[in-house]
């Protein structure tokens, strides 16, 4: 065996920790050596790729002695399928190392010494927990249609029949949609050449209130019989509520299209949130996780102990998924959206709930957070997974100095990304500004290497 450090030498390594971004993680010759598909004890036979001067991947040749946290599988395309890494690895360990990379990112990120980090709480399930799953479509050699996930780093079509990870009241969908697909002979894209019309299957689920909606992603607004065949769907699925066509015509990997055409039923599901139904259509962000979510945030909401007298600002604060459960309990919400239909679907759903102390407003959070003329005692972050500071114009501040202008008692910051989170903290305490009171994880994704934290951060002096 070539023991070099040379593109496809085979290497024998202990694993004895794991990455951010969920590979096992080995040395060889000094150097880091990331691999897939290995966890933490794990003695394995790697082939060394992607060579780089302090670090490599490398791809799992056979496993010598496994370790004490390696599982079997729920997934028979675990080893293939890019949608989950880690169903390999026991659950409780996968919380502990979850656990360890949010106190680590705000050890070496955010320079915090012993951050206030309680433990992890889990999510009340492993599997079936997703209530949103979007399936890119292709073809198999043989010309029949498939839908499932892509290989890990490839655009690779792993199909599925059935998903362990989504809600299992999707499972019997999937295969006869695709059947369907097939049938009714609508083409299928083709990334390579912009050749075809179908691109992904979408599914939603109310996890609590069984309602489905169906959404087909296509590059055109019409496909031949589609209000047909979609009210066959309806008719032969008790659950589905729904079924929608969202347009995209654009090249490149953004799922979905700004317009959502409704085909029949209704253009959306109601789900049950924190003792709200809240509406959601096709492309609404909302939490994958129902239940891990409502968790979270009555964690939040014991930690701020609210008198009912606060005004609280909620940016990024999407269909007002937190905004409405927390208006019940303050005098006052303001939630900022950059995107308008989300904002739109807030108003209705505030209107839905009879909640009227909160107001929602269309813009990015740089532009209207300096704006407003309330002294808010609260602002709850909750930023894409890039963090606050991600988008600004040259002339305008960054959202993280607009805070420190504004000083509020508290700050709440909701991120899945504890790298850009650690980052962010550290910029809001600088000078001693503010103090890290408590950081909660929550197991948002398992069998996943991501990880939701919320930070509550209170103003001195």
């Amino acid at each position: 065996m070539d023991q070099d450090y040379q593109q496809g030498s085979l290497v024998e390594l202990e694993i004895t920790d794991l990455s951010n971004s969920g590979d096992g993680v080995g040395h060889f010759d000094g150097r880091a050596i990331f691999v897939p598909d290995t966890v933490t004890g794990d003695r394995a036979l790697v082939r060394l790729l992607r060579l780089k001067q302090q670090y490599a991947y490398g791809k799992l040749q056979k496993l010598l002695t496994p370790s004490n946290y390696r599982i079997r599988p729920s997934c028979i395309v675990a080893d293939k399928c890019g949608g989950c890494q880690w169903q390999h690895i026991d659950d409780s360990y996968q919380r502990t190392v979850k656990q360890n990379h949010v106190i680590q990112s705000l050890e070496r990120i955010g320079g915090f010494s012993d951050p206030p980090v309680v433990p992890i709480l889990s999510s009340p399930e492993v599997l079936g927990y997703r209530n949103k799953v979007t399936y890119p479509l292709g073809r198999s050699a043989t010309g029949k249609v498939q839908g499932g996930y892509y290989r890990r780093n490839s655009h690779h079509l792993v199909n599925l029949n059935q998903c362990p990870i989504q809600d299992a009241r999707l499972n019997p969908l999937l295969a006869d949609i695709k059947k369907d697909i097939e049938e009714q002979g609508w083409s299928i894209y083709d990334e390579e050449n912009h050749q075809g019309r179908l691109r992904h299957l979408s599914f939603r689920i109310g996890r609590r209130t069984g309602e489905i909606l169906l959404t087909l992603v296509s590059t055109s607004k019409t496909l031949q019989n589609l209000p047909e065949q979609a009210q066959t769907w309806l008719d032969r699925y008790p659950n589905l509520v729904g079924v929608a066509l969202n347009h995209n015509p654009n090249p490149g990997n953004v799922i979905f299209g700004e317009e959502t055409l409704p085909i029949a039923g209704r253009p959306y599901i109601s789900e049950i949130f924190a003792g709200l139904e809240l509406h959601l259509g096709s492309d609404t962000f909302f939490q994958i996780n129902t239940e891990a979510a409502e968790i979270l945030f009555n964690t939040l909401i014991e930690q701020l102990d609210l008198t009912g007298t606060e005004t609280v600002i909620d940016a990024y604060c999407g269909i007002g998924t937190f905004s409405l459960p927390l208006a019940q309990r303050v005098k006052q919400v303001i939630g900022l959206e950059v995107n308008p239909n989300s904002i739109s679907q807030a108003r209705k759903n505030a209107q839905l709930n009879g909640i009227d102390n909160v107001s929602f407003l269309a813009g990015t959070v740089e532009t209207l957070l300096p704006q407003l003329s309330c002294s808010p005692d609260i602002i709850l972050l909750d930023p894409p997974r890039k963090g606050c500071d991600h988008q600004r114009r040259k002339d305008e501040a960054t959202v993280t100095e607009i805070l420190r202008n504004l000083q509020p008692s508290y700050l709440v910051y909701i991120s899945c990304q504890p790298p850009t989170m650690a980052r962010d903290l550290q910029k809001l305490c600088q000078g001693n500004l503010y103090d890290l009171l408590w950081v909660q994880p929550m197991d948002f994704f398992p069998q996943t290497a991501h990880v939701e934290s919320v930070a509550l951060l209170r103003l001195n002096g």
